[in-house]
Formats: C-alpha cells, sequence, structure tokens
C-alpha cells in the first residue's frame, strides 16, 4: 500500500483504480494519504487521465440513439461532469435561455463572455447535428471561473454561472430577469433577549443551502430546519443598538419571497477536520405545495398561495465519496414530460423511481441527490 503504482490499459483499469482510491477512504487511510504526497500526486494524475480518457472515449462511442431523444448528451472534456450537468439542468430551465434571447449583445462582446457563451451552448444543444455544443463555454469557464482537469462543486459552479452572467451581461434589465428567475429573499431576524428588538438584516440567495442530519431526512424536515429559531450560546452574544451593548439573542431566518425556479442544496459535505460526504437518506417530493414554507414565512410577507405548487424538473446527482466523485443529472422533458437520465455525452430514459434511488442511504458510494430544480406552478393551470 505504501508503494502504490497505477498502470492504466483499458476502462477495466479505470474501475480499478477507483476501487483503490475508494478503498482507501473507506479504510480510512486519510492521515497517511495526507502525509503521503507521492501517493496523492498517483491519485491526482488518476483523475486527470480519467477525464481525457473518458472525452476520447466519448468521442468514439459517441451515442447517436441519444440524438433522438430531447435530452443532448455532452462530451466530457477535462473533468467536465459538473458542468455537463449543470448544463443539462439549465438547458431543462427553457425560461432561461428565453430571457438570455432578449439579450442583443454588441459586436465587441467577446469569446470569455459568459452570459453569451451560454446562450451559445443552450442553443447549440437544441441543434442535433452540433457536435460539440459546450466546448466554446467551457472554455469561457476555464480561462477566467474554474481550472480544468480538476474536481467541481456543483452548487459552486451553479453560483459562478449565474453571478458571472449578471456581471457580465451589457443590458441591465435582462440581467435583473436572470436574477429574479432563481432569486430567493430572505430576512435574517436578530431579536434581542433583553429589550425584544429585532435586528432585521434582508439578502438572497440563488439556491436554498439545506444542511442533512445523519439520518433519514425529509426535504420537509431540512426546509422547517433551515427556518428554526435557534438560541445563540452565550458566547455569540450580539451587540444589542437599543441595549447599547452585547446581550443574549435568538437568530431566525425568514422567507420573503420564492422564485419561478427553485433550487434546493443538499448539504452532503461537512468538514470536521477532513471533508466527508453525507450519502444519508432524504427523500424529496415530485411535487409540493409552497405550504411546505408557510412556517419560515415573514410576518410582512405574501408570497404562498393556495394554488402554487413546486414541480420537479432536474436534479444533479453525486457519485463518489469528497475526494473523488462524478456528477450526473435526472431531466424531466418539457415535451413529454418523461424523464431521462445524462451521463456525459450517454443519455437515456429513465424513471421517477430511479429518481428515487438518488435519495441516498443504499450504498456508502453511490449516487445521490446534490441539487434540485423545481418550477413553480399553478394548481389551476393546465400545465
Amino acid at each position: 500500500m505504501r508503494e502504490l503504482k497505477v498502470k492504466v490499459k483499458s476502462a477495466v483499469s479505470v474501475y480499478v483504480c477507483m476501487k483503490l482510491i475508494v478503498m482507501l477512504r473507506a479504510k480510512r487511510e486519510l492521515e497517511y494519504l495526507k502525509e503521503d504526497t507521492t501517493l496523492r500526486s498517483v491519485c491526482s494524475r488518476i483523475c486527470l487521465w480519467m477525464g481525457k480518457y473518458w472525452s476520447k472515449m466519448a468521442r468514439l462511442y459517441y451515442c447517436s440513439a441519444s440524438l433522438d431523444y430531447e435530452v443532448r448528451g455532452l462530451l466530457n472534456y477535462s473533468l467536465s461532469c459538473c458542468v455537463n450537468a449543470l448544463l443539462q439542468s439549465f438547458s431543462a430551465t427553457t425560461e432561461l435561455l428565453d430571457i438570455l434571447n432578449k439579450w442583443h449583445p454588441s459586436d465587441g462582446t467577446g469569446e470569455r463572455n459568459v452570459p453569451l457563451q451560454l446562450r451559445n451552448a443552450l442553443e447549440a444543444m437544441r441543434d442535433k447535428s452540433h457536435p460539440v455544443p459546450h466546448k466554446d463555454f467551457l472554455n469561457c469557464l476555464y480561462h477566467q471561473a474554474i481550472r480544468p482537469s480538476t474536481q467541481q462543486d456543483a452548487d459552486e459552479i451553479f453560483h459562478i454561472v449565474l453571478n458571472l452572467s449578471q456581471k457580465q451581461m451589457s443590458d441591465a434589465a435582462v440581467a435583473q430577469e436572470i436574477r429574479s428567475l432563481y432569486e430567493i429573499k430572505v430576512e435574517t431576524q436578530v431579536v434581542c433577549s433583553k429589550c425584544k428588538f429585532i435586528h432585521g438584516v434582508p439578502s438572497s440567495l440563488f439556491s436554498l443551502p439545506l444542511a442533512i442530519c445523519e439520518r433519514e431526512n425529509t426535504l420537509e424536515s431540512c426546509i422547517k430546519s433551515f427556518f428554526k429559531l435557534q438560541k445563540l450560546p452565550d458566547s455569540e452574544k450580539f451587540y444589542c443598538d437599543r441595549c447599547d451593548e452585547k446581550q443574549p439573542c435568538t437568530h431566525e431566518v425568514k422567507l420573503a419571497s420564492l422564485p419561478p425556479i427553485l433550487c434546493v442544496h443538499l448539504k452532503r459535505f461537512r468538514n470536521d477536520g477532513f471533508t466527508r460526504k453525507l450519502s444519508n437518506k432524504v427523500t424529496f417530493l415530485e411535487r409540493f405545495s409552497t405550504g411546505i414554507f408557510a412556517a419560515g414565512q415573514s410576518e410582512n410577507a405574501d408570497c404562498l398561495k393556495a394554488d402554487e405548487y413546486y414541480s420537479l424538473y432536474a436534479v444533479v446527482v453525486h457519485i463518489g465519496t469528497a475526494m473523488f466523485g462524478h456528477c450526473t443529472a435526472f431531466i424531466r422533458s418539457n415535451q413529454d414530460e418523461m424523464w431521462y437520465y445524462a451521463d456525459d455525452h450517454r443519455v437515456r430514459p429513465s424513471t421517477w423511481a430511479e429518481v428515487q434511488d438518488t435519495y441516498g442511504g443504499f450504498h456508502r458510494y453511490g449516487g445521490t441527490a446534490y441539487l434540485l430544480l423545481y418550477r413553480k406552478k399553478s394548481w389551476n393551470s393546465s400545465g
């Protein structure tokens, strides 16, 4: 084990490499891995090689049958599986391309403009004759936001793309529309335990970050926990402007408004000395009423309507461990309402039952839901 020499010759060898890395993690050889730079270097080279290997294999085995589906497969370039999975979710968010098409960029808009390259990629994904619809978008991100051939976090890349799309958008009105599509408005309320004065700080989120417990969870229980009133310890006393001194206090997040597209981030990675993945079960519904947020709604807000609900249409899945992973996506088609599974260039029909397999809790290294994308709808509408 102290001298790890891996010679990769085929896809079987790649699988063996993955199992070796997983075994290291399973046996908690973490301190050894931190100290042994040779072993860490070998693991990094395996990850880099695999990205290049599968990109080459994809070109050879690019599945023309996937072109018959509405969901379009994407080749893996330099470990781009995370961006690929997110592009699938952006493509399924048809409202996003509709907004981007309202923008008329100047002729001088460069190749490193994220909203322009995102729009081009989403349009090219609809063109079945285009061999590599996302290559320019990837290069755009690689030049200014992320490093190629490295493991990426889907929620982090999601925020990077949306933030850069607003920052580099020359049309302020279109930039605001992109923001409004995903923006969750909240207010953090800190209440002084002595004078009861409420210190409110408004803020906004592009995804709802939900902590999960190391037991079975439900989406509803995670949401309730996010909006739960918490008493801060004495070591974290808050300075009260009215009392003019630090006082014990309570902390609470209140919901001000919900967006048309709700992105839920299941926080499956925890750092308590070292980063590890929580594969605990988190059940979620294909549809749920906005009333699930009733307990967290601000007194001054009126964002919950009885006839509104959220419908799941995309799930970004993480497979593997915190050290070594892969991202795929489940997408529900807008046309036929069928579920599809996209694993880079490979696309196949799927089912809601398969999506439910990503709840977690079954296998330590299996695929688990990481980002959930819901679209707001009305019970009274035909959609």
